[in-house]
């Protein structure tokens, strides 16, 4: 009986024990493992705001090459990589239906002179018709004249005056009408000649036709596209068909990359720019943005714009189409007190703020803008630093303004129990 008293009491003891304990850890706010803090150091040292794209090599200058005229392929002349001349023959269309056109325009230019040539003797004809109703005239004029005299003085009857004064007449009018006649032929012979330039127009454009059955090149370069093989037959209609594609220098290209909207404000006209291809790893190219082209490219409502890097191509390794991944250099500074973005991140639990990167104009690589980091404090909670950011680079941001100095020590994140751990204690029931 004793003996049981006993347990009962050394079990009641152990249970307020633990009770007290419970107690204690759940009121009196005592952490079981205070944070462990992963720091960082302040820096000194250059920094590169950059803008990151991909974008597509091509040649500065490409030249696709048609045809104006429709026909059959007869030959060609170049192939793929083919290296040209201005002005080199490197396809032919069928010409022998061009040749009929252009005998048949020479034909009818030589039909329209002849007809013209006629005309110009009927010109003359009428101009001596003119001239002997000129003369008839004056003989009826001289005659009507002498009539008339004779008659006042009684010599003859008035009725041989009338006739002579109606052949008169007559012959006035026959000249009126040789002179219409000569008008005509006048009018008719100018039309003529109108016709004549007609057909030498004709005759020009038949041989031009001609002329562009003999595709040549426009531009000195090298064939990178060929559409076209013997015996395919071309349409010219609205539009000239594609038949080769010439880069007119292989050795100068330039790389055409889509720059985000929210980055294009930061890109100009000058600023030195690298890119990489997927074809020599490791190796990087060096260029320059020659172009930022204000028309907006729209692809499902992401809005980017073109700009234009160049590429030196000595070698002629780099070929067109390939992908280039393009780093543009914004902004540059050689020696500034920097942190990790992770400490403009930072917020310490049961803060209240959420978590938050640099501000927006630091984000994009530009500054300024505003944040916050962390510091320890001895054993006390962190301390907070209000800065004023600049550049960066996507890993480390420029610090303008604060407190901190090179070597100061700031938190980026926790290395252990970030919060309050406390025990749940026996259950009593």
């Amino acid at each position: 009986m004793k003996r049981s008293n006993a347990g009962v009491a050394a079990a009641f003891a152990l249970t307020v024990l633990l009770a007290g304990v419970y107690v204690f850890y759940r009121f009196s706010g005592v952490d079981a493992a205070a944070p462990v803090w992963r720091l960082a150091k302040v820096e000194s040292g250059p920094i590169t705001a950059a803008v990151s794209a991909t974008g597509t090599l091509n040649p500065v200058v490409s030249v696709q090459v048609g045809s104006q005229v429709s026909g059959q392929i007869k030959e060609i002349y170049v192939d793929f990589n083919s290296v040209v001349k201005s002005g080199q023959i490197i396809a032919r269309i069928d010409p022998e239906i061009f040749r009929y056109r252009v005998r048949q325009a020479e034909a009818d230019l030589e039909a329209t002179r002849a007809a013209v040539l006629t005309q110009q003797a009927a010109i003359a004809a009428q101009r001596a018709e003119i001239a002997r109703v000129e003369a008839n005239l004056r003989e009826a004029q001289r005659d009507y004249e002498r009539k008339r005299t004779l008659v006042e003085k009684n010599f003859i009857s008035p009725a041989d005056r009338d006739k002579a004064q109606a052949v008169f007449e007559a012959a006035a009018a026959q000249l009126d009408a040789a002179r219409a006649q000569l008008r005509v032929a006048e009018a008719q012979a100018k039309n003529g000649e109108a016709v004549v330039r007609q057909r030498e127009a004709q005759l020009a454009q038949s041989r031009v036709d001609l002329a562009h059955t003999e595709i040549r090149a426009p531009v000195d370069g090298v064939v990178v596209k060929r559409s076209v093989d013997t015996g395919q037959t071309v349409a010219a209609s609205l539009q000239a068909p594609e038949l080769f594609v010439i880069a007119r220098n292989l050795s100068d290209m330039q790389v055409d990359t889509s720059i985000d909207e929210a980055d294009v404000g930061r890109v100009r006209v000058g600023q030195q720019a690298s890119f990489t291809v997927d074809s020599f790893p490791g190796r990087s190219f060096n260029g320059e943005v020659m172009q930022v082209r204000k028309a907006a490219q729209v692809v499902s409502n992401v809005v980017t714009y073109t700009v234009v890097v160049s590429a030196a191509n000595p070698d002629l390794g780099l070929l067109p189409g390939m992908t280039a991944n393009v780093r543009i250099v914004t902004a540059h500074e050689d020696r500034v007190l920097k942190v990790p973005n992770a400490a403009l991140r930072f917020r310490p639990p049961g803060n209240g703020e959420a978590k938050r990167g640099p501000a927006a104009g630091a984000r994009r690589g530009e500054g300024s803008g505003g944040g916050r980091v962390w510091v320890p404090d001895g054993k006390g909670p962190p301390r907070a630093l209000r800065v004023q950011t600049g550049l960066t680079d996507g890993t480390t941001t420029e610090i303008v303004s604060s407190e901190l100095t090179e070597g100061t020590e700031v938190i980026v994140g926790s290395a252990g129990p970030a919060t309050p751990i406390r025990p749940a204690g026996p259950r009593l029931f």
